[in-house]
């Protein structure tokens, strides 16, 4: 069984550092993180609007390979300076994309003079938007800070919300806030209320990116941890059993000898208190009375002699000894799956503890008597004939 034990162990460790790879493989792609920037090489292509609609006319917008810029000056209130990314396909038509799967919208974001800025993400909801005029669509908005020196924000998805004034030029019931974030045409950086005006005013938009967490892959983990858990306390409960036969079967071979002693027969031996002693400990061995003192007294052999003759000839003492002869019987008995019980059985080779036998019986087979029953045949234990019996 050493060996068996050996095996699931590394067997263990083996599954223990697949799980950790494979963990950590799911949950580092768990993690999204789709940068906008530059623009030819986003995952998520997009393009600037072909017209300035409703933007200040003065707006200038400035797309380079790591940031985006926009210069502006308002003349006055009501006017609208922003920069805007128009999701497209792969021919450059205009696409609604899914940013469900997103959490937060991250960037770095430099103007001058400071400044406050509005981040707008109209959603197309199918109930009362008119595909194309994104005025009709649901406009979720948030708002960030920005200086001379930079910025950075985390702007949460979870927390936009839809303007008054979308709802007052609709007519929509001001209370119907929800919105889904399924089917986004364009993602806007604008200005605020708190824009200054009639001041040149520079806004630099850098380190854009869209963060989530896809947790498809934490479910296929938790999956796959329950799989392989499963599949390896099968494996580990058949292997057992396949090793606990096994392992019985040897002991069981290895134990025939000490079967043959019960069956030597009265031949002239040149050592006789040898003979004395094994033949009548092998002969009332099941008598639950049987001790040291017993055999001492039968056979006219000293207590120290019988110890000293029992170790060098077997390598045990007379309670080891004894012990092995009752359950190596017990364990015949137990392979014929006759009908009597475990207590007739250790009764039977001389224990009158039921307890005590079941935990010998373990210790010494790996398994209770029950078990060991279902797990064993008769010929495996099947003592050889008295004839081959080995001479003492």
């Amino acid at each position: 069984m050493q060996m068996f034990y050996k095996k699931a162990l590394m067997a263990l460790l083996l599954l223990l550092l697949i799980d950790a790879l494979v963990a950590g493989a799911c949950i580092y792609q768990s993690y999204l993180h789709t940068s906008l920037l530059p623009a030819h090489a986003t995952p998520l292509p997009w393009r600037l609007p072909t017209t300035a609609e409703g933007r200040d006319p003065h707006t200038r917008v400035q797309v380079n390979d790591d940031s985006l810029s926009y210069d502006f000056n308002l003349s006055k209130p009501g006017d609208y300076a922003s920069v805007d990314l128009h999701f497209v396909d792969g021919a450059g038509a205009p696409k609604l994309v899914d940013l469900t799967r997103y959490s937060s919208v991250e960037l770095v974001a430099k103007c001058q003079p400071a400044n406050a800025l509005t981040m707008v993400i109209p959603t197309f909801d199918a109930q009362f938007s008119q595909p194309g005029k994104l005025l009709t669509y649901p406009t979720p908005v948030t708002y960030f800070a920005c200086n001379e020196q930079g910025v950075r924000s985390k702007l949460s998805l979870a927390h936009l919300s839809i303007p008054q004034w979308w709802f007052d030029l609709l007519k929509r019931d001001i209370s119907r806030q929800a919105f889904k974030l399924d089917q986004v045409p364009k993602i806007g950086f604008g200005i605020s209320s708190q824009s200054p005006l009639q001041v040149d005013s520079h806004v630099e938009i850098t380190e854009l990116s869209l963060n989530g967490r896809d947790y498809r892959y934490i479910a296929a983990l938790v999956v796959w941890l329950a799989v392989s858990a499963v599949g390896f306390a099968v494996w580990l409960f058949l292997a057992h059993a396949r090793a606990l036969v096994a392992s019985m079967n040897t002991q069981l071979k290895r134990d025939l000898p000490f079967m043959a002693y019960r069956q030597l027969t009265l031949e002239p031996y040149r050592d006789k208190e040898k003979a004395a002693v094994l033949r009548f400990i092998a002969t009332n061995y099941a008598n639950a009375e049987l001790d040291l003192d017993t055999v001492a007294t039968e056979t006219g052999v000293n207590r120290k002699k019988i110890n000293d003759l029992l170790k060098a000839e077997l390598g045990m003492t007379f309670s080891a000894y004894l012990n092995k002869l009752r359950l190596t019987e017990a364990a015949r008995l137990l392979a014929d799956n006759g009908s009597a019980t475990v207590a007739e059985v250790a009764y039977s080779v001389g224990y009158a503890n039921v307890s005590y036998f079941n935990k010998l019986f373990k210790d010494e087979y790996g398994c209770t008597p029950k078990a060991f029953r279902g797990m064993t045949s008769p010929e495996d234990v099947t003592p050889p004939p008295a004839e081959t019996a080995t001479s003492v």
